[in-house]
């Protein structure tokens, strides 16, 4: 039986969660998967912490480069985060011919192509399942499963927390600072959640996994995002009075026409009305969801929890089951990803729109306001108004336009008289 080695560097919140795991689970690997694991060093800030997991203190090290240097070490868990020293110690490791197991999202979707090309020249494999949805195995589907499949969209909800915090500003109409405080009291947020709240960790996501659906380098940068700051209560009852729930969707598709745009991708990130029939409209907590669409196999959904330390262990323990065994015999896997792709620009990306409006309560108001989306090739589906003697809320939900369309007839209604504000605007998912 051979037995590989592993470093960890980190030993976090997850990183606990991983050892444990790996030292609960070693004999049913052993006996599965014919391989012995063993963590033989880690590398932390203080060796002296109080930890959960019952660790010899001699494998813990504060320097991290000596981990991933050591002759004793076959296998390299990375859970430092961020990208930088984490970027330099990940390559040191894959130029030295050591696998390496990620769940940094941050540093695979700003230097997902470096490190891709480096671990494919070392012939050795760079497995981060755990970098996209926590525990719901999609990656590795998605780059093994459907690699030989025309992949035209991925879209779903890849962020736990926000999930849980919009779960609960439907469900029990909590604002946003109260959903935010339950989240982090549960450990689903981190004392600073602005990576989340903002969008930015569900744009990492979606560019790893838009890099492996079309086989074209997207990074982070490259996905344009909105956070959740901002809703109001009364965004979610005005949804509810038309049968839409709000997620934060993350949204990559790969077009196939017109000629114009065939083979441009368009990447995004945005809080979205929902129908309540559709499938996400039911993913609730902090439970995670994606749909990869396909030309041969349909609509794919992938389901799980996108959120916490055990879910996260599980998938990095995966990870390293695959890496050792393809480590033992000699062999790796590729990650397919090819040159940068081509861009669709945001503005010219379609979809049809929640806004609305407060208005002076006066004759021709209505008619004045649809008439600026008109011309600029906004046709409005729906139109709810209610109000005062005095003042009017408007909600219109619109067809299908090109974002540009919307922002220049929002320009226009800015500069009306009789309007007092327009408030946030949603997309409306389909």
């Amino acid at each position: 039986m051979r037995n590989i080695r592993i470093g960890l560097l980190g030993c976090g919140t997850v990183g606990e969660e991983f050892a444990g795991l790996l030292l609960e689970r070693r004999s049913a690997i052993e006996d599965v998967a014919g391989i012995s694991l063993e963590l033989v060093r880690v590398a932390v800030r203080d060796p002296g912490k109080p930890r959960s997991v019952a660790l010899d203190p001699a494998v813990f090290t504060t320097n991290a480069y000596d981990v991933v240097k050591a002759e004793d070490v076959d296998l390299v868990v990375e859970l430092i985060g961020g990208t930088s020293p984490a970027g330099e110690l990940v390559t040191a490791a894959l130029n030295a011919g050591k696998p390496v197991v990620t769940a940094n999202k941050e540093l695979v979707a700003s230097a997902g192509p470096d490190l891709f090309a480096a671990a494919d020249r070392a012939g050795v494999d760079l497995f981060f399942e755990a970098a996209a949805v926590a525990a719901v195995p999609l990656l590795r589907p998605v780059r093994e499963s459907l690699l030989a499949e025309d992949v035209t969209r991925v879209a779903g909800i890849v962020n736990g927390t926000t999930n849980y915090m919009l779960t609960r500003m439907t469900a029990d109409g909590l604002g946003f600072e109260e959903a935010l405080a339950k989240a982090q009291e549960l450990g689903y947020a981190e004392p600073d959640a602005s990576a989340d709240v903002e969008g930015a960790d569900a744009a990492s996501k979606i560019a790893i996994l838009a890099s492996l659906a079309f086989n074209r380098s997207v990074v982070a940068d490259d996905v344009s995002r909105e956070g959740i700051t901002g809703l109001l209560a009364e965004d979610f009852e005005l949804a509810a009075r038309f049968g839409f729930d709000i997620k934060l969707l993350a949204v990559a598709e790969r077009f196939t026409g017109p000629p114009d745009a065939r083979g441009t991708i368009g990447a995004q990130v945005f809080p979205a009305l929902i129908s309540r029939d559709h499938p996400l409209a039911s993913v609730r907590e902090s439970f995670n969801a994606v749909f990869v669409t396909t030309s041969a196999a349909g609509e794919l959904m992938f389901y799980g929890h996108g959120a916490g330390p055990r879910p996260s262990a599980s998938a990095i323990l995966g990870d390293v089951v695959g890496a050792a065994e393809h480590l033992a015999r000699g062999t790796h896997r590729r990650v397919p990803v090819g040159r940068p792709a081509a861009l669709r620009p945001t503005r010219d990306l379609v979809h049809s729109y929640y806004i609305r409006a407060d208005v002076d309560e006066a004759p021709g108001v209505l008619s004045e306001v649809t008439g600026v989306f008109g011309r600029h090739g906004v046709s409005i589906r729906t139109v709810d108004q209610h109000g005062s003697e005095s003042q009017a809320r408007i909600v219109f939900l619109t067809f299908p336009a090109p974002e540009h369309a919307l922002h220049d007839a929002l320009e226009e209604l800015h500069d009306l008289d009789h309007v007092r504000a327009v408030g946030r605007v949603l997309r409306i998912y389909t």
